[in-house]
């Protein structure tokens, strides 16, 4: 019987998705960030090839190849694609959008930064029209779903950007000063400090802190220092009303994304929004004031439903798993 490896190589994490029969039976994600020695990235190859175990085919599809660690996007997924090669045993695809698999990567411009698509094209298969929300550590994709086909506007990172429908606002790498340039504290608007000294991952980790939590700790003191603030002036309930505050900005960005697509009236009132990748919760609140329903990315894939989170985290390796499948 066949089984498949689907690779979403990204340029912070890779994530792999084992499937057999239709159903995904396990999924990888490591963080391997790209820097100019790419052997983390060729040890975390080497390891998830080697614990899914013979496999007849392998699915491929990357973000990695916009790492400023290559002159252009073209040389990244020659190097991205010489990487995998030694750990792929068995055939292997590239996937290229709406092309859709190619032999090689040269075979198609398409190649570079599709994973979006191939989470697109597997819910496009089950539902008639839906918009997609996809939020990963650091970027948003919104595609809209209609008449059962990935209707998008856009397939390169420049026209998504532009249309609406590829938002640089991620779960946990986004740098403050990219998520708003003031915030309300303490009964004024102040501006926010243009330095990466704190991320996202820092608002997650104050919201989500227990008393006493050491990391919560260090990541009020990030958030303090982006308002010119040492921890020590600002209260605990100050510290987590600033990061409310950044969670709430964030969130209109991309809800301002999210209309701009919408206004294209391609899609009626009740089609539902189906949410993916780990910033599912932020996508829900989202979801809740656009009125529409809501579809887990999770419930459109055959799997336990203790691997569900992982399968919704790692969407697009879930997606090619189960399309290259019949490829």
């Amino acid at each position: 019987m066949a089984r498949v490896l689907g690779w979403d190589v990204g340029g912070a994490h890779l994530k792999a998705a084992l499937a057999e029969a239709g159903e995904i039976l396990r999924v990888w994600r490591v963080a391997v960030p790209l820097r100019r020695d790419l052997r983390p990235l060729d040890e975390a190859l080497a390891r998830i090839a080697a614990e899914a175990g013979a496999v007849s085919r392998h699915a491929v599809t990357m973000t990695g190849e916009l790492s400023d660690v290559f002159p252009d996007r073209a040389a990244g997924v020659a190097a991205l694609a010489r990487a995998l090669a030694p750990h792929l045993s068995g055939e292997t695809l590239f996937y290229a959008g709406e092309t859709g698999f190619v032999a090689s990567p040269e075979a198609s411009e398409m190649v570079a930064s599709a994973n979006w698509h191939a989470a697109a094209r597997l819910v496009a298969g089950q539902i008639e029209a839906a918009l997609l929300l996809d939020m990963g550590s650091t970027t948003t994709d919104i595609t809209v779903i209609r008449e059962g086909r990935v209707d998008a506007k856009g397939f390169g990172d420049a026209r998504r950007l532009a249309c609406g429908e590829l938002v640089y606002q991620g779960h946990s790498r986004t740098a403050l000063m990219a998520v708003a340039e003031s915030v309300p504290f303490e009964g004024a608007r102040v501006p926010v400090i243009a330095e990466p000294l704190a991320t996202m991952a820092d608002v997650r980790r104050l919201l989500g802190a227990e008393d006493g939590d050491a990391s919560a700790k260090e990541a009020g003191a990030r958030l303090a220092r982006m308002i010119g603030r040492d921890a020590a002036e600002v209260s605990g309930p100050a510290l987590e009303a600033l990061a409310q505050a950044f969670g709430e900005a964030q969130l209109r960005r991309v809800h301002d994304a999210a209309l701009t697509v919408l206004s294209r009236g391609a899609l009626d009132e009740g089609a539902p929004v189906v949410v993916a990748g780990i910033g599912r919760p932020v996508l829900k609140r989202l979801a809740a004031r656009l009125d529409r329903g809501i579809v887990d990315f999770g419930d459109l894939v055959d799997c336990r439903s203790a691997l569900r989170e992982e399968v919704c985290a790692a969407a697009p390796a879930s997606a090619l798993a189960i399309l290259a499948l019949s490829a």
